[in-house]
């Protein structure tokens, strides 16, 4: 299930962009700051509870998620990346991965391991240097 996160609940701030581009990039305000306030948001608490305790230097103490988007040279097209970064870490930790159970190998592939590791070390035998007679 996709959880969609209202404009009310993140706070966008236009910056300016680091890193090469000329004299555009100290005068256009391109990057976009994305500050998604993870308690005080509408999402269950559940998920709220998982998103906190992820280990993502980009969630302060404070519980707020920080997004810095600023790949393209339109601000438009930096806020669609940052809110669709948003969604994405909201839906990857809304997903439970099943429980692995431990699985034992078979009898067939136990001994094709065992077949296989005793041609090797027959073929390293034949490395071994001549004995003189």
């Amino acid at each position: 299930m996709l959880i969609l996160i209202p404009e009310t609940e993140y706070e966008l701030t236009a910056i300016r962009a680091q890193g090469a581009g000329g004299q555009n990039v100290n005068k256009v305000s391109s990057a976009i700051h994305l500050r998604f306030d993870i308690k005080a948001s509408s999402l269950n608490d559940w998920l709220k509870d998982r998103l906190l305790h992820l280990k993502d230097n980009r969630i302060n103490d404070e519980g707020v998620l920080v997004l810095k988007a600023q790949q393209y040279r339109t601000q438009e097209a930096n806020k669609k990346d940052a809110i669709k970064r948003l969604h994405e870490i909201v839906n990857a930790a809304n997903q439970v991965k099943p429980t692995r159970y431990a699985t034992r190998p078979t009898w067939g592939a136990q001994k094709r391991r065992l077949e296989s590791k005793t041609q090797r070390g027959q073929v390293k035998q034949l490395r071994g240097k001549i004995a003189p007679e």
